[in-house]
């Protein structure tokens, strides 16, 4: 199969791959500058990325703003020819703090999920001279429509969108009563596509619809390609990579990871999620509570007060690859990873595979 460029907004690459955005240091500038070297979309996450600051219980938010517009350069800088986004959840208590440091760091993309970001365009709006592309992260049609309504009236066509199915890692659009049930990423691309239709035929452009969650191989993505998507996005096969900005104990997780490790788990901030199972899930499965206080409030639906771990202190213990006191989000087919490759290899891997379908 040809591989076409992928084209968002003003900013087009080389191959159809996105790197998803995985918050808590685990996708910084070291990996999202790997991949946009290598012709994808590298991608910083916002979430919870002040923790790199001795200062960040503190003052939290001021960390993550100053640390968000620190790795975004630091990854333009690393990759002066490539493109880079930012995925900044919505459901961040700092959200709209966030989204205007990375319009102020010139980033490329925001991709924006966990929640609808019906006010992307408004903040962009402050940033006259801006080129930064706007993509939400969407798990149904419907979201599309919506956010599509919404934007039209503030006189703003969605750049594209990332249609982010049951089989992703990390927290989730979906009840776990849906997850069971799995539903099929090629029918909700289908059903998105169309839904779509009248909104480009009014704008008089494409709005291109990246589809995420289970994508693992060339095969993968050459299937995705050929059912109407512009391109893919991928996050757990980043993860082991050398350039991931994570603890080497981090993407061992992934290594070890048996198909039965892979599990869904009701995360404190109301969310259903998928993770590997280890002593500190299997805990917390048991009803044990680690007593905490609450010195992040980094995501607005999450209540300190019934929560039986901060999942903010359980993500930065896994980066930091202390596995003991914290776990690893991972997608649906983590449990395939064999070894730790450098992303160039990952990334030859792909489009060899792709080619050949």
């Amino acid at each position: 199969m040809k591989v076409s460029p992928l084209k968002i907004g003003e900013h087009q690459v080389e191959l159809p791959i996105i790197q998803g955005g995985m918050g808590v240091g685990v996708s910084l500038s070291g990996l999202a500058s790997a991949v946009a070297r290598c012709g994808g979309i590298g991608v910083v996450a916002a979430a919870g990325i002040g923790f790199l600051r001795s200062d960040y219980a503190k003052i939290k938010h001021q960390a993550n703003l100053a640390m968000l517009k620190q790795e975004i350069t630091r990854a333009k800088e690393m990759a002066p020819e490539g493109v880079i986004g930012a995925n900044i959840m919505v459901a961040l208590t700092d959200f709209e703090q966030m989204v205007r440091g990375a319009l102020e760091a010139e980033v490329d993309i925001i991709f924006s999920g966990a929640g609808l970001p019906l006010t992307l365009p408004k903040l962009k709006q402050e940033f006259p001279k801006s080129k930064t592309a706007l993509v939400p992260i969407i798990s149904s049609p419907r979201a599309a429509s919506i956010i599509c309504k919404k934007w039209k009236r503030l006189g703003y066509v969605p750049d594209g969108f990332v249609l982010e199915g049951p089989k992703a890692g990390g927290h989730l659009g979906f009840s776990l009563d849906e997850l069971q049930k799995e539903p099929a990423i090629v029918d909700l691309l289908k059903e998105t596509k169309k839904v779509l239709e009248p909104f480009e035929a009014e704008a008089g452009q494409e709005i291109p619809v990246i589809v995420a969650g289970g994508v693992y191989t060339g095969e993968d993505i050459a299937m995705m390609l050929r059912q109407g998507a512009k391109g893919v996005q991928m996050g757990t096969r980043f993860v082991a990579t050398e350039e991931c900005d994570a603890h080497i104990r981090f993407k061992q997780e992934f290594i070890r990871a048996k198909k039965e490790d892979i599990v869904f788990i009701k995360s404190p901030v109301g969310l259903p999620g998928r993770a590997i199972k280890n002593s500190f899930l299997e805990a917390v499965e048991r009803g044990e509570k680690t007593p905490f206080s609450c010195p992040y409030h980094c995501i607005k639906t999450c209540d300190p007060n019934t929560a039986p771990y901060c999942i903010s202190l359980a993500l930065i213990n896994a980066q930091k690859g202390r596995l003991e006191k914290g776990f690893a989000f991972a997608g649906a087919n983590a449990y395939r990873i064999d070894k730790i490759i450098t992303v160039q290899q990952l990334m030859d891997e792909l489009v060899i595979d792709l080619q050949k379908v």
